[in-house]
């Protein structure tokens, strides 16, 4: 990623966390084409939000991490499922939520939720687990792509970025799941 649109990307998430604003998706570099124009009256009857073709998996994960990432230095609150605080679960549900895609709420129905997905296959928008507490898994977040997800970590207090190759993470990484 170029220096000045990391930066630029780093400023607007950090506004948008700090301020309470609802985040919404931002282009990424790489993503989806903007959605061609509607020209002409719909048909009676016809809902503009019917009319439009769901996005591709490749899509959504790019739009998924988009809300995640905008979200970073949000602060982490036990049982907290919105900008004013996150658990790692609920950071989850809340993404996915604002997206109209239904996660369950907690780390364990969340692991029996989706597809498994093998870790060399994983891709945005992808939750990663975690064993943090040795009985299963205990700590979730959405992968970014290439070796990068963003959590609600407890220990640091701030949803931030991580490598999932990082010591601590790699030896607690119990497995991928895909929801779209």
């Amino acid at each position: 990623m170029h220096r000045p649109l990391a930066l630029l990307l780093a400023l607007l998430s950090g506004a948008c966390a700090s301020s309470g604003a609802v985040p919404r998706p931002f282009p990424v570099p790489g993503g989806p084409p903007p959605a061609p124009a509607v020209s002409g009256p719909l048909p009676s009857g016809t809902n503009p939000a019917e009319s439009t073709p769901p996005l591709s998996a490749s899509e959504s994960g790019y739009a998924i991490t988009g809300t995640a990432l905008a979200l970073r230095g949000a602060p982490y609150r036990n049982g907290g499922s919105d900008p004013a605080g996150f658990d790692c679960s609920g950071f989850v549900w809340y993404v996915f939520g604002q997206h109209g895609v239904q996660v369950p709420r907690t780390v364990a129905s969340q692991y029996q939720a989706g597809t498994a997905v093998g870790s060399r296959d994983v891709r945005a928008g992808d939750l990663v687990f975690f064993n943090t507490t040795g009985g299963g898994p205990s700590h979730v977040g959405i992968s970014i792509g290439g070796d990068e997800f963003v959590h609600a970590p407890s220990s640091a207090g701030l949803v931030r970025v991580e490598r999932l190759g990082a010591p601590y993470w790699s030896t607690r990484f119990i497995g991928a799941k895909r929801l779209n």
